[in-house]
C-alpha cells in the first residue's frame, strides 16, 4: 500500500535524525523529540487511493558550507531596525524553525534570507552559486487569476517543453484537469500547491517557507512534510503548525527581543516558555501583589476552566468522526472528488476550531493558577 510506503518512509526520517544528530549538541534536545514521536508512532491503514496529494521538490547540487553566514547584520524598514546583532550560518542540511511571537520580526528576518530586504548594518555573505526559493501565505493572492497553472510555468520556464511543465504540475498534485483551469477557479489548496511549485521550480538550496500550511488539507501537509523530509536543500520554516515543526524542524531559533538566537530546548519548552510571563527587569519595582480572589471569583474560573475542557472534548470527537469519515474506501472512488474535497475541508475547519479551543482553555487554566497562587 502506498499509505504503508509513505508511513515507512516517516519512520525512517525520523530515525535517521536520531541516528546523525543525537550525540550533536545542538541538536540533541530535537533528537530526544523524535526518539519519542517514535515510539508513539502507531501504524495506521487507510485507502492507498487516499494518497493522491503529492510534492515532488527538484533537487539542489550540494554546495560547499556555510550556505549564509552573518556577521552583526541589522534588518528593519526604512529607518526602523526590526532585528540586530544576528551572527548566524545556515548548512545546507539545516531545517531551521523560526520561533517567537507575533510581531517579533520572524517574516522580516525571512525576508532578509529570500532577498526581499536589505541588510541595514553588518555584513550577510551568501555562496555565489545560491539560490533561494521563498513562499509566503500571502503569495497565493498574488498568483494571475485569469491564468491556468500550466500558463504560469510557461511564463517561469518558457524554453521547457510542455509535456515537462505537465509533469511538473502532477508533481505537485495538479493533474491534467487542473493544468487546464484558470486560476480563480481553484480550491486554496490547489494555488498554495501552485505556490509552492513556484517557489521551488529552480531548485533552491535554501527553502524559505512562511506558513506554508495556512491553505492545504491533512493530506497535502502530510505530503509537504514528506517532500520536505526527502529535500536535499536547507528549510527556514516560520509557522504556527507544531505538528509540522516537529517532524521537519532539526534546529530551532527563537526571535525575541530584536535578536535571532539559537533556541537550546524543544518544542514542549518553547509551549511552556509562551505561557510564562516575562519576568520584570531588575531595575523595575515589582508589581503590586494582586488581592486575593473571592470564592465567588474562584468558582467562576473553575466552571470556565470546564467549559473549555468540555468544548475541547467535544470538537475532538468531531475530529474523531470525521477521521472515520475520510478513512472510508467508498470516498477515494472516481467521481466523488468534489465530495472528498468538502470533508478534508471540514477536518480542517475542526482542527483550527480545536487549536483555538485548546488555546482558549490553557488560558482559562493560566488564570485559575495564578488566583491559586494569589
Amino acid at each position: 500500500m502506498a499509505q504503508a510506503k509513505k508511513q515507512e518512509a516517516a519512520r525512517a526520517h525520523l530515525q535517521s535524525f536520531v541516528d546523525r544528530f543525537k550525540a550533536k549538541a545542538s541538536k540533541a534536545r530535537q533528537a530526544q523529540s523524535r526518539v519519542k514521536m517514535l515510539e508513539k508512532m502507531e501504524t495506521i491503514r487507510v485507502p492507498e487511493d487516499a494518497a493522491r496529494t503529492v510534492f515532488t521538490f527538484p533537487e539542489p547540487e550540494e554546495l560547499s558550507p556555510p550556505i549564509v553566514r552573518m556577521e552583526g547584520a541589522a534588518v528593519g524598514y526604512g529607518e526602523r531596525t526590526v532585528l540586530s546583532r544576528l551572527d548566524l550560518r545556515i548548512d545546507q542540511d539545516d531545517r531551521i524553525a523560526l520561533l517567537g511571537r507575533n510581531g517579533e520580526g520572524k517574516s522580516t528576518f525571512a525576508k532578509l534570507l529570500a532577498g526581499k530586504l536589505e541588510a541595514m548594518a553588518g555584513r550577510v555573505h551568501a555562496s555565489g552559486k545560491l539560490r533561494v526559493g521563498y513562499f509566503a501565505q500571502h503569495q497565493v493572492d498574488e498568483l494571475r487569476i485569469d491564468e491556468t497553472p500550466l500558463q504560469h510555468l510557461i511564463r517561469a520556464l518558457p524554453e521547457t517543453p510542455q509535456p515537462k511543465l505537465r509533469a511538473r504540475l502532477a508533481g505537485f498534485g495538479l493533474m491534467a484537469a487542473q493544468a487546464e483551469t484558470e486560476v480563480g477557479r481553484l480550491s486554496g489548496g490547489q494555488k498554495a500547491r501552485l505556490s509552492l511549485l513556484l517557489a521551488t521550480i529552480e531548485a533552491p538550496h535554501l527553502l524559505i517557507l512562511d506558513e506554508p500550511t495556512n491553505h492545504l488539507d491533512i493530506e497535502s501537509r502530510e505530503a509537504l512534510i514528506e517532500a520536505l523530509a526527502a529535500y536535499s536543500g536547507a528549510v527556514i520554516l516560520v509557522s504556527h503548525d507544531m505538528h509540522l515543526l516537529s517532524l521537519v524542524a532539526d534546529l530551532l531559533w527563537l526571535v525575541k527581543d530584536g535578536r535571532v538566537t539559537p533556541f537550546e530546548d524543544d518544542l514542549a519548552a518553547y509551549r511552556r516558555m509562551l505561557l510564562t510571563p516575562d519576568a520584570p527587569a531588575k531595575d523595575r519595582p515589582a508589581p503590586p501583589r494582586a488581592p486575593k480572589p473571592t470564592r465567588e471569583a474562584m468558582l467562576a474560573l473553575k466552571a470556565e476552566v470546564r467549559k473549555c475542557e468540555e468544548r475541547v472534548n467535544k470538537i475532538e470527537e468531531m475530529r474523531d468522526r470525521l477521521a472515520k469519515k475520510l478513512a472510508d474506501p467508498a470516498l477515494y472512488e472516481d467521481g466523488r472528488a468534489g465530495e472528498l474535497e468538502t470533508w478534508n475541508r471540514k477536518y480542517a475547519e475542526v482542527m483550527d476550531g480545536l487549536r483555538r479551543a485548546e488555546a482558549m482553555w490553557m488560558a482559562a487554566l493560566e488564570k485559575l493558577e495564578k488566583a491559586e497562587a494569589a
